[in-house]
């Protein structure tokens, strides 16, 4: 097949890229036929797909608002994906033109197509690292350039959590990257689950199959475990609750079911 100009060298373009199918339930142009098969035979077992991650956007925009509201001009983007139309530094700086914001991924796609979107951008950049080696992420200079860890700085874990294994330890992960924020910092996470999904959890584990297959495991984990990677932050109203509840805008009965699937929360650092 041929290479598209954004494709970086090197990539294997015949493995499907999590960030790439990402970007196709979004509706976007940066993922290849390997990525799009992928993602129609998750869809097979849940059609709802792209609403969920609709949903996930949705409120990421409605919580990195919330956090300029409250004062934060700097975002931290752990497991950001192919920037798409409406991702955190537009939205970020549509609200506030001096919020800075980092971004954070492992996928070479990703990081080669932020790169392109960001040129020109002094306030915005992209870090090559892994939400396992958190140390690399705070160690990194796109990151130490424009991330000051002795303000508070709004850190994003949004739909990436449940790509890490607990062999990996996320845990500590999150642990180490709460304990380098300064005081008044906010933690915005979503994290996929069993629950709020309308379809039995048999259904489910068929697109869980699917990403099993492309060597990138989706962990399910419950309303509890998903509320043990707020420890040592205090809960911001209404709390940990499905990604449609969070601080709506629009009235809930107009949501899709699928917006209803996971968990949504905002946590503050004491």
């Amino acid at each position: 097949m041929e290479r598209p100009a954004w494709a970086p060298q090197g990539i294997d373009l015949t493995v499907p890229s999590v960030s790439r199918i990402y970007d196709f339930y979004l509706g976007g142009s940066h993922n290849f036929e390997v990525d799009r098969e992928a993602a129609r035979k998750a869809m097979e077992f849940m059609p709802g797909l792209p609403k969920i991650m609709q949903a996930n956007r949705a409120f990421m925009r409605r919580a990195v608002r919330f956090a300029v509201d409250e004062g934060i001009t700097q975002f931290l983007d752990i497991g950001s994906g192919i920037p798409t139309f409406g991702n955190v530094h537009e939205v970020a700086q549509a609200a506030d033109p001096e919020a800075r914001v980092a971004y954070v991924d492992h996928d070479p796609v990703a990081v080669a197509h932020s790169r392109a979107v960001l040129a020109g951008n002094d306030r915005a950049g992209i870090a090559a690292a892994d939400l396992r080696k958190p140390q690399d992420i705070l160690g990194d200079p796109v990151v130490n350039e424009l991330i000051d860890l002795e303000r508070p700085v709004a850190l994003l874990l949004v739909a990436v959590l449940h790509f890490v294994e607990d062999s990996d330890d996320p845990r500590a992960a999150v642990a180490a990257l709460r304990d380098a924020l300064a005081p008044g910092s906010l933690v915005i996470l979503t994290h996929a689950s069993y629950a709020g999904i309308p379809l039995p959890e048999q259904r489910i584990g068929g697109t869980v199959g699917v990403y099993q297959n492309i060597k990138n495991p989706l962990v399910m984990r419950s309303h509890e475990e998903v509320a043990r990677f707020f420890e040592g932050y205090e809960m911001v109203e209404p709390g940990l609750v499905p990604m449609a509840e969070w601080r709506p805008e629009t009235p809930l009965a107009q949501e899709d079911p699928y917006a209803f699937s996971g968990f949504a929360g905002v946590g503050r650092k004491a």
